[in-house]
This record gives C-alpha cells, sequence and structure tokens, in this order.
C-alpha cells in the first residue's frame, strides 16, 4: 500500500487520502444495516407489522439503485468534491427526519432519503479509478473495502447494544454524528480528481448506450449484482431467521449478523493483494464460486436436519469472502470498460446491483414464515449465487476466445 497517493491535509488540489476513501465507503454499509435488529422494536413503536418495517431495506435498496443512476453522470459533469459534499449533508437531514418520524409512513419517506448515502460509495469508487489503471484500481479498491469491512462487523452488534441501552433511535442519532464527522473530513482532505466534462447534461446522460452496448460491462456489472444478490437476500431475511426461527435477542441478533462481514474482509485482504498478480477475472470467478460454495452447504446442513443459528450465520462468511473477491474485482472491470466514463459505470453497475438486491430483499422478506423457517432464503441465495457464475463464465469465455483469435 506504500504506492498509495499521500495527501497534504487541507490541499483540495489533491485526491484524498486513503482513510477518507475508506470512510466514505463504509457509510454505506453502516447506514444500510446498523438498525436492522431493532426492526421489530421498531414495529411495536410506530405499531405496525413486521413486514412494512421490514420495507426499510429493500425501499432503501431501491432508492439507492435509482439515485446511483444519477449520481454518476452528474460526477462526470461536476467533478467529484461538490457531489460528495451535497450528498452527505442530504443525509443528514434524513437521517434526523428518520429520527423524529411521527409514524411508520414518514419513517419510510426519511429512511428512503437516507439512500442519497450511495454518493459516497460511488464517488469513492471513481475516484480511485481516475488515479489508478483497471488491476491496480482493483487493488486499491480492495484495500478500501477491507477498511471499511470492519463496519458490518461491528455495526449490528452495536445497532442491538444501543437498542438494549437505550432504544431504537439511539442508532440514527450516531449515524447523524457519524454523517457530521464525515463531511467535514471530506471538506478538509477530499480533493478534485476528475475535472468537469464541459458537456450538458443531456450529453452526459446520452452515454450510457456506450456502456449498455458492452459485453463486458454486462458480464461484470451481472457477476456483482449476482453475487452481492445473495448477501441483499441475506439482509432481507436474516433478521427474520434470527429473531423468529432461532429466537435470538437483539444484541446476539446483531452480532450474528456480522458474520458475513468476516469473510468480507478477508476477501477484500486478497483481493488487495492478488489482483495484480492474477487479474480481475479470475478473482470474480473464485468469489462468485465460494459464495455458491457457502449457500449450498448452508442449504445441505439444513436438509440434513442440524441447521442452527450458529451454521446458518456461520456459513455466510463464505458468502462474505465471495461478495469480497467479487464486487472490487467487479467493479474494477466495469470502470475501465470506458475509462472516461468512470463515474456512470461506477453508478449505472451501483444501480444494477442495488436494485436487483433491494428485488431480492423484498423476496425474502416475503417469503419468509415461521413454518417455512430459513429454506426459502437459503434456496433464495443459492440461485442467486449460481447465477453469478454463470455471469462472469461469459466473461471469461469471451476473453479467451479473443485471446486464440489474437
Amino acid at each position: 500500500m506504500s504506492d498509495l497517493p499521500q495527501i497534504r491535509f487541507l490541499d483540495r488540489t489533491t485526491p484524498p487520502h486513503i482513510t477518507t476513501l475508506i470512510l466514505l465507503s463504509g457509510m454505506s454499509a453502516i447506514v444500510m444495516n446498523m438498525f436492522l435488529p431493532s426492526l421489530p422494536q421498531m414495529a411495536v413503536y410506530f405499531n405496525t407489522d413486521y413486514a412494512v418495517m421490514q420495507l426499510s431495506v429493500p425501499l432503501y435498496l431501491l432508492c439507492s439503485a435509482i439515485m446511483q443512476l444519477f449520481i454518476g453522470p452528474i460526477s462526470d459533469n461536476l467533478g467529484r468534491r461538490n457531489v460528495m459534499l451535497w450528498g452527505l449533508a442530504l443525509f443528514m437531514i434524513a437521517t434526523l427526519g428518520c429520527i423524529f418520524a411521527p409514524n411508520a409512513t414518514v419513517f419510510l419517506l426519511f429512511r428512503v432519503g437516507q439512500a442519497v448515502i450511495a454518493t459516497a460509495m460511488v464517488l469513492s469508487r471513481a475516484v480511485i479509478r481516475d488515479l489508478y489503471t483497471q488491476d491496480q484500481s482493483a487493488s486499491v479498491i480492495g484495500y478500501v473495502t477491507m477498511g471499511m469491512a470492519v463496519v458490518p462487523m461491528v455495526s449490528p452488534a452495536l445497532g442491538g447494544l444501543l437498542e438494549e441501552l437505550f432504544n431504537w433511535k439511539a442508532s440514527f442519532w450516531v449515524l447523524f454524528l457519524i454523517g457530521a464527522g464525515v463531511i467535514a473530513l471530506v471538506w478538509a482532505d477530499m480533493g478534485e480528481t476528475a475535472g468537469a466534462s464541459g458537456k450538458s447534461m443531456l450529453e452526459q446522460f446520452s452515454e450510457y448506450p456506450e456502456l449498455l452496448r458492452s459485453p463486458r460491462f454486462w458480464g461484470y456489472a451481472l457477476a456483482s449484482g449476482f453475487c452481492s444478490g445473495a448477501f441483499f437476500a441475506y439482509l432481507g431475511g436474516a433478521p427474520f431467521v434470527g429473531s423468529v426461527v432461532f429466537n435470538l435477542s437483539p444484541f446476539w441478533l446483531g452480532l450474528y449478523f456480522g458474520a458475513p462481514a468476516v469473510g468480507y474482509f478477508v476477501g477484500n485482504f486478497l483481493t488487495g493483494r492478488y489482483a495484480t498478480r492474477f487479474g480481475v477475472n479470475k478473482l470474480v470467478l473464485w468469489g462468485c464460486l465460494a459464495n455458491a460454495v457457502g449457500g449450498l452447504v448452508s442449504l445441505l446442513i439444513f436438509l440434513a436436519g442440524y441447521g442452527t443459528a450458529i451454521t446458518f450465520f456461520g456459513m455466510m462468511t463464505l458468502v462474505g469472502l465471495g461478495n469480497g473477491l467479487c464486487i472490487p474485482n467487479a467493479t474494477a472491470g466495469m470502470l475501465s470498460v470506458r475509462p472516461h466514463l468512470a463515474g456512470t459505470a461506477a453508478g449505472l453497475g451501483g444501480a444494477i446491483m442495488i436494485g436487483g438486491g433491494a428485488g431480492l430483499a423484498v423476496l425474502a422478506g416475503a417469503l419468509l414464515t415461521p413454518e417455512t423457517g430459513a429454506y426459502p432464503l437459503l434456496w433464495l441465495m443459492l440461485i442467486t449465487a449460481i447465477a453469478g457464475v454463470g455471469s462472469i463464465w461469459t466473461v471469461v469465455r469471451r476473453e479467451r476466445t479473443l485471446a486464440k483469435r489474437a
């Protein structure tokens, strides 16, 4: 990591320090899952069904996906720094709305508004691609997301602890304070890495077809989407499985819930270490395979009658490992298809990934009942993981064919 850019404090003409990129990447993760152990208690507070409060996951993901379609092209047009600052400010306003919401409907509206934090994830990756080549950017993204992988390891447990010590609002106050700290850091440290394109917004958005016509872009985007789809299905269904099927308390649910982040940390470390050695295609393929193996083994354990909270959450570490290998490498591949459209590619690829995740989270929540147990979730995760393997294999096979012709 010695070759990462070293930044002088308050120098807005230079790229951000690696620590700033890590914190920006971590924002999306902590906003996604810190409050999840409190969902059952929030349903009681707002006097509504758990299924209504569970919508806070897929609606958030859906809005995040839509926003990412605009964040990338806007940042390609206006630059990364200003778009990042506005995104963080709007996130803080939405968080206050969640805290003071008088009913479930208002809460869900502001929860959807929190999805503007997708700005941090999209633009932190675009900044990296502004600075590095494809394999180098995969390595740096791996290191960045390895650092942010610590967040989902601890944030659900912290959210569960805050719930038990105070109430569900405590998690959102913590999110507000984190947002304030990060916006101050971005103001001080984040220089501009992409000059204004000089094109109108209409011209910027009209370049989407250039990406959509690329088979490589679709291969990487779908591999990332399906691989992460298994995890998003987990986000939508695991709180129900933990609290209803296994009767876990909010604290223990939060502790178990972070199991995939352990594997995600390892996967990102391997990406940072070996992306330039093996290339992005191999690591994406290996990640999709690890993801599928984790889902398959967990399902087989349950079919054999040995399913427990430990086996269910424990096998999710393989799902996390697969995501840690797949996502940063697939992202680097997407952003390298058309380097001059790095922000647009980051937004479109993220929209595909998050939009698909929203649908899978809704489906997981709809399929799970006390009678079905964890089986619908396990099948859903396995099917999406297999689809991810198929997606990256099309890229590998295509590039092998082109290499032979050359």
